[in-house]
């Protein structure tokens, strides 16, 4: 049972202000969207000063001067005008976000109701609809719950359950869930699977910092007996195979735990709290097998129906131990989670007898496949899943498994088991505490079946961050690579940004810096990276050293990758400030930051940098690290630098080290009579002039010599994951965006067009040609993809103004290529909604820009500039 008069009084609330902001009087701007902590209605954040942001339309010319903040307990408070928590009054300035700086503190488990009131520069005003947050943890005391166990050790291989009855007797205002696990949770409430997430919570080091999940689960809960069931997964917390990065030696390995607490508001205001403790049943069950790189196993026979409900028979369950917390932080998990995005089923299936067939889904993603089946009682369905066919159409796994170690009898990558408890009906099989990366599944059975298409559903399974970005063209191998860089993207957000979803499923710091753009352009991934960047916190030494992978249980640190790598440390936050003007991310790394810089001075010979990675994975060229080494370190201080100046700290230090390492690396480097730097590569050209280290005055026969050896080689590329972020976008800035085009639109090898076009890719491979062994020839890797980003900024023109960050100003400036008929963009940044399309008539062009309120926009429409307001704006000129 619930309160219906609060909820309808609520519904009111909401529905009053709905009206009233759609129906003021002559208004025409409009809040298109309010959220906190940059998520819509969130719950258990705990974060003491919660942050607010709102997104105006595109409403002509307008401008905010002043806004207002009203915090409540009830939204009722807000209709009635007197907010019971905080009144920010009405507060000078453009920024169309703020934080909580009320004097009353933010208390635990409260839900609260917010709105946001903007006047702007014509005297015109607009309210946002009722919104709510509630609040977690604030402090570890809070927690009622405790940690509980089973009595079984780490290398048991079958997963805990858990459960617990309790009752309800009274009319329930609300009812929120705290929940974390150690790694993964599957958590039911009277048989109901609680939420729609997978394989939370996110992923940490597990003996830092732990996060848990948090769940309204007030319509779950029924007036009388209730249960809870759990089922824990291994996830990283727990690896009982073998792999090269050591996570079955982490320091953090254990037995899954659990965390639990259910917190019941009652209409009275009273409260109950149901938290896991030595009370709760435990014993084993039907999960008899997890592992993050081979798969779940599951045997139907072992179910104990109703284990998960009321009034099922315990008897053979013993009591849950209790443990130690295994880390000293347990903060909430502030990003949306892992969820099924698509369903998928297989386009093709091929069958080798009665016993093997192999499913096609026609592209590439990460996930699991659902398994619906009937038959004998014991059949065993054996899943593995791949990216290739081998020529007898066979699933080729030699791609991917390369870096797997098993050792265990019936150990094999990527692949899932379900055993069959006969029970005469369709059977359903959705594994719970893995994920792969896939396009075939080859299925196989222990005894005679008929399979169809229909027994197989693929689901595609990724951090759930909004899209936000858009592209498109006339040219329709530009829209497919574009395609293939988001289908890459999506497959590869797991709790942390990683390099594949298959073979490693690591967090490679260089692999995420360099799809930042591409990244922040398409999706809404603030939450997602603060959350990642926190990661490195955790993961650095004493030494002030990070590692290449993060999370790593140890893996990684040391000379190798080395700074270009470590650089995230530095992009990520400033990408972040670039998109949002937010500088949270910043202020937590600062410290960080400086510990690590300390750590580099320590590794200096001669002023350079002489150990690491570079260009990556490079076509033939390869240009020398300690060249790459050193400007990624110049770049660290470039960035700190910047960084200093926005937190009101002295920068100087900072500055003269960057100069000290500019003239340090073109004293080494550049020759000002050829203008080469370092061995004239592909990447070396456009580096140094991506990184603005060239010396005045010799940019452009910089990129003269760039665009030679481009034209020379037949426009083909030829570079690794540096060039793959730089090429494109300097020969487009210095005057040749032809050569640009010419080398984005090749179809054979080496190209990204061979990819998705002649290889009939949907998703970016690791390596510019597979190996004939297979060896690291992923194909779903996305580092190679910040070309779509060149699309959305240098086609469709749509750009931050580093001076005026988080899109206060926005810079349009399209680059038009005779090939091309039109070109859309389209990207709802912080502050709204904005697009870039145009469209070429015979010699002329006509563009379209929208900007949204409260942004300014400098636009580059042929030889002119114009600077403008809100609202759209249209040209037309003759194209040269």
């Amino acid at each position: 049972m619930t309160n219906t008069r609060s909820i309808h009084l609520n519904i009111l609330a909401i529905c009053i202000a709905l009206l009233f902001a759609s129906c003021q009087k002559d208004a025409t701007v409009s809040i298109t969207s309010a959220q906190c902590e940059y998520l819509d209605n969130p719950l258990g954040l705990d974060t003491p000063q919660p942050r607010f942001n709102w997104k105006l339309n595109d409403a002509k010319d307008f401008l905010q001067k002043t806004y207002r903040i009203r915090i409540a307990t009830d939204s009722s408070l807000l209709l009635s005008g007197t907010p019971d928590i905080w009144d920010s009054g009405m507060t000078n300035g453009q920024f169309l976000s703020s934080e909580y700086t009320g004097d009353k503190k933010l208390q635990s488990h409260q839900r609260y109701y917010w709105d946001v009131t903007v006047w702007g520069n014509k005297g015109d005003s607009c309210i946002s609809t009722i919104n709510m947050f509630g609040m977690g943890k604030l402090s570890q005391s809070d927690w009622v719950a405790r940690w509980i166990s089973d009595t079984h050790d780490k290398e048991y291989e079958p997963a805990p359950l858990f459960r617990k009855e309790f009752k309800v007797e009274k009319n329930i205002a609300h009812a929120t869930l705290y929940i974390s696990g150690t790694a993964y949770y599957e958590m039911f409430l009277n048989g109901e699977r609680v939420g729609n997430s997978y394989l939370d919570p996110g992923y940490t080091h597990y003996n830092k910092r732990i996060l848990y999940a948090t769940h309204d689960i007030t319509s779950l809960i029924n007036r009388g007996g209730n249960a809870i069931g759990v089922v824990l997964g291994n996830g990283f917390y727990n690896c009982q195979s073998k792999a090269v990065w050591d996570f079955e030696r982490a320091d953090w390995r254990g037995r899954p735990r659990l965390l639990c607490e259910l917190r019941i508001t009652y209409a009275d205001g009273t409260t109950d709290v149901i938290a896991s403790d030595d009370t709760w049943k435990t014993n084993t069950g039907p999960y008899i097998y997890n592992n993050i790189y081979s798969g779940d196993r599951y045997d139907g026979r072992l179910e104990e129906e109703g284990w998960n409900n009321t009034g099922f028979d315990e008897k053979n369950w013993i009591a849950a131990k209790i443990t130690d917390s295994p880390a000293p932080l347990i903060v909430s998990q502030q990003m949306p989670p892992i969820r099924i995005t698509k369903e998928i089923k297989p386009a093709l299936l091929k069958s080798f007898g009665d016993t093997i067939f192999v499913f096609d889904l026609k592209e590439n993603i990460a996930g699991v496949c659902r398994l619906n089946v009937k038959g004998e009682r014991g059949t065993t369905f054996t899943l593995q899943h791949g990216e290739l066919l081998k020529d007898d159409g066979r699933l080729q796994p030699g791609n991917i498994d390369v870096y797997y170690r098993p050792e265990k009898p019936g150990e094999v990558f990527q692949t899932d088991i379900f055993i069959l408890k006969g029970s005469g009906k369709q059977e359903e099989f959705t594994p719970q505490f893995t994920y792969h990366g896939f396009r075939y599944i080859e299925v196989k059975t222990d005894r005679p079946v008929t399979l169809t298409e229909d027994n197989i559903t693929g689901l595609f399974l990724h951090t759930d961050i909004p899209q936000v970005g858009y592209f498109s063209s006339s040219n329709k191998l530009l829209n497919k690579i574009w395609a293939a860089t988001n289908q890459s993207y999506r497959g590869n957000i797991h709790s942390i940004p990683t390099d594949c979803p298959q073979r490693e499923k690591n967090g490679w710091t260089a692999d995420a810096h360099i799809a930042m753009d591409l990244a922040l352009l398409n999706f809404d991934g603030i939450t997602f990276y603060e959350k990642w960047m926190n990661d490195f916190i955790d993961n650095q030494r004493p030494n002030g050293g990070i590692s290449g992978i993060i999370p790593s249980s140890g893996w990684g640190f040391g000379d190798w990758p080395g700074p270009v790598w470590d650089a995230a440390l530095f992009i990520v936050p400033n990408a972040l400030y670039d998109y949002y003007a937010d500088k949270r991310c910043i202020e937590r790394l600062y410290p960080t930051m400086l510990n690590y810089l300390e750590y580099l001075k320590n590794q200096e010979k001669d002023g350079l940098l002489t150990f690491g990675l570079g260009d990556w994975v490079y076509y033939k060229a390869q240009t020398p690290n300690d060249y790459t080494s050193t400007l990624y370190y110049y770049l660290d201080y470039m960035l700190m630098a910047r960084f200093a100046t926005i937190l009101g700290k002295d920068a100087s230090m900072y500055k003269e080290k960057a100069e000290s390492l500019k003239k340090i690396i073109n004293d080494k480097f550049f020759n000002p009579e050829t203008a080469v730097y370092a061995n004239g590569t592909q990447t070396a050209q456009a580096i140094a002039l991506y990184l603005e280290i060239v010396p005045e005055g010799k940019e452009q026969a910089v990129a003269d010599y760039l665009q030679k050896i481009v034209a020379e080689n037949n426009h083909f590329l030829d570079f690794g994951l540096l060039g793959s972020k730089t090429v494109l976008r300097m020969l487009s800035k210095y005057g040749y965006v032809e050569d640009a085009y010419k080398m984005a639109t090749k179809t054979e090898a080496p190209s990204w067009g061979y990819w998705v076009e002649t290889q009939g890719y949907t998703t970016l491979a690791e390596t510019w040609l597979l190996s004939p062994e297979f060896h690291d020839a992923s194909l779903n890797h996305v580092f190679m993809g910040d070309i779509s980003a060149w699309m959305s900024s240098y086609l469709a023109g749509i750009n931050y103004d580093i001076s005026r960050p988080g899109f206060e100003n926005i810079i349009i400036k399209p680059y038009f290529i005779a090939d091309l008929e039109w070109v859309k963009g389209e990207y709802n940044s912080v502050r709204g909604k904005i697009s870039s399309e145009w469209k070429a008539d015979g010699k002329n062009i006509e563009m379209t820009v929208k900007i949204p309120a409260g942004s300014t926009a400098t636009i580059y429409a042929g030889d002119n500039k114009y600077n403008v307001g809100s609202g759209e704006h249209k040209y037309r000129f003759a194209l040269k």
